[in-house]
């Protein structure tokens, strides 16, 4: 009955990670980055990844992660002590010399030129896959050196911004880029060089940042994200 308790709660916890997994996938995680940090937290590991960082950043998921630590941590002590039940019923030393030498021969198998070879082959594919920019975090993805930032300024009416339009204001040579005006509800993308910028409007701003504040010094309106190469 203890082997088959084993077997059971381990049948659990590989369904508690699956549950997981289609649900990280649900909030718009990649299933690769879900599973492997679904397996982190449940097993308590802790991968300081630039993917972790999407888990802390969504609310749903912060939830999801705190019952996969705590289930995590209570199948630990769970499986040590049904193990433990077992092993003090006789040390097991043949099972454990059979297990020994198996693992012994996949050793010698993994280095033989042949398998090598394959495996070789197999992972070089496997690293040919491109993950979706989506599941990255922005620093990642924007911020690329220590001058990159991501800047929101406000106009109002003694900017002198009032009634011009960005590709009047920016240079071409400039490294500032308009990534959207925020217009109460409204955000514009695709006129957000040729719009005609009214008092109240906000925008989003990336590029150098030091020309940013220097072209926009008294409108920034929160404190820009620079990088951490």
């Amino acid at each position: 009955m203890g082997y088959l308790f084993v077997l059971v709660y381990l049948a659990i916890v590989l369904a508690v990670i699956e549950i997981n997994v289609v649900l990280f996938t649900a909030t718009g995680l990649e299933r690769t980055v879900a599973r492997f940090q679904v397996i982190s937290m449940l097993t308590g590991t802790g991968f300081t990844t630039g993917e972790s960082e999407l888990i802390i950043d969504h609310p749903i998921r912060r939830k999801l992660g705190a019952f996969l630590i705590l289930f995590g941590a209570f199948s630990l002590a769970v499986i040590i002590s049904a193990i433990s039940n077992l092993l003090s019923d006789s040390f097991f030393t043949l099972e454990i010399a059979y297990i020994a030498g198996f693992l012994i021969a996949i050793i010698f198998i993994l280095k033989t030129p042949l398998v090598k070879k394959r495996l070789s082959n197999l992972f070089e594919k496997e690293l040919e896959e491109h993950y979706e920019l989506a599941d990255l975090p922005i620093a990642d993805v924007l911020l690329t050196s220590k001058e990159d930032e991501i800047v929101e300024i406000a106009i109002d009416e003694d900017s002198g911004f009032t009634g011009k339009c960005f590709k009047d204001i920016i240079s071409s040579d400039s490294d500032i880029m308009v990534l959207f005006i925020i217009r109460g509800d409204l955000k514009i993308r695709t006129e957000g060089y040729t719009k005609e910028l009214q008092p109240g409007d906000k925008a989003l701003l990336y590029g150098n940042g030091k020309a940013i504040r220097k072209k926009f010094e008294k409108n920034i309106v929160q404190h820009q994200h620079t990088s951490n190469p």
